[in-house]
């Protein structure tokens, strides 16, 4: 069984950073993808950032390109997402997912595996 736990959250100032780590265990994690998805009261999840476990290939929404970056510790199989000059739109839960294979990694409903969140607040 793949757990997923998500750590980092927490309260920003706006233009600050902050990074967000996922432990990943219970699986040999080749041939995954792992993503970040966020969501806010209301609102439908949606995709951040995802990276292909085995090539490290990364993919991006638009409204976090060049400020967030995702990446992996093979070793720790830890997932991190790096996020830099934070806006207060960025204040929203951000999950962990996982996912067998490489394909549609930006779907939210092809990922089988969910952490169970960590808040993010940017003030303004």
């Amino acid at each position: 069984q793949v757990q997923l736990v998500e750590s980092g959250g927490g309260l920003v100032q706006a233009g600050g950073p902050l990074r967000l780590s996922c432990a990943a265990s219970g699986r040999t994690f080749s041939n995954y993808a792992m993503a970040w998805f966020r969501q806010v009261p209301g609102k439908e999840r949606e995709f951040v950032a995802a990276l292909r476990w085995n090539s490290g290939s990364t993919d991006y929404a638009d409204s976090v390109k060049e400020r967030f970056t995702i990446s992996r510790d093979i070793a720790k199989s830890t997932l991190y997402l790096q996020m830099n000059s934070l806006k207060p739109e960025d204040t929203a839960v951000y999950y962990c997912a996982c996912k067998m294979g490489s394909a549609f990694i930006t779907v939210m409903t092809s990922y089988e595996y969910w952490g169970q969140g960590t808040q993010v607040t940017v003030s303004s």
